[in-house]
């Protein structure tokens, strides 16, 4: 995965640092994401639930993607590792697709290394973000 520079909802933050504490204890399978996870994290710019822009990659954000490998469009919904469901598109963030999208902003493209060689999404539209239908306080 390359280094990006991201922005994540103070909310997801915290919810996304609870996840890896816990799955470190009970899911040593996925150790390796974690720590990507756990690295992007520490690179994010950090904002308020209110404050993070209507086209952001946030946790349960429905995004519009296009696969630069074979021109391929995709929507996948970024989601918490019990909420995951491959057969409606929902991705975990613990997936190197879901960690990797998780920040980036319409029109941007993530990188991430896999078995194969490199991969490479460019991000069509956030069709869906959370924070963006919260009414103004």
């Amino acid at each position: 995965m390359q280094s990006k520079n991201i922005v994540i909802t103070d909310t997801d933050y915290e919810r996304l640092q609870r996840l890896i504490e816990s799955s470190r204890r009970f899911r040593q399978r996925d150790a390796e994401h974690l720590g990507d996870l756990q690295h992007e994290l520490e690179a994010a710019s950090i904002v308020g639930t209110g404050e993070v822009p209507h086209d952001v990659v946030t946790m349960n954000s429905r995004v519009r993607v296009q696969d630069l490998g074979n021109g391929k469009e995709f929507v996948y919904q970024i989601a918490f590792p019990r909420d995951a469901d491959a057969a409606n598109n929902r991705i975990s963030v613990l997936a190197p697709i879901g960690t990797a999208l998780l920040g980036y902003r319409a029109g941007e493209t993530v990188e991430w290394q896999v078995p194969s060689g490199l991969r490479r999404l460019r991000i069509l539209e956030v069709e869906y973000q959370p924070e963006a239908q919260r009414p103004a306080a």
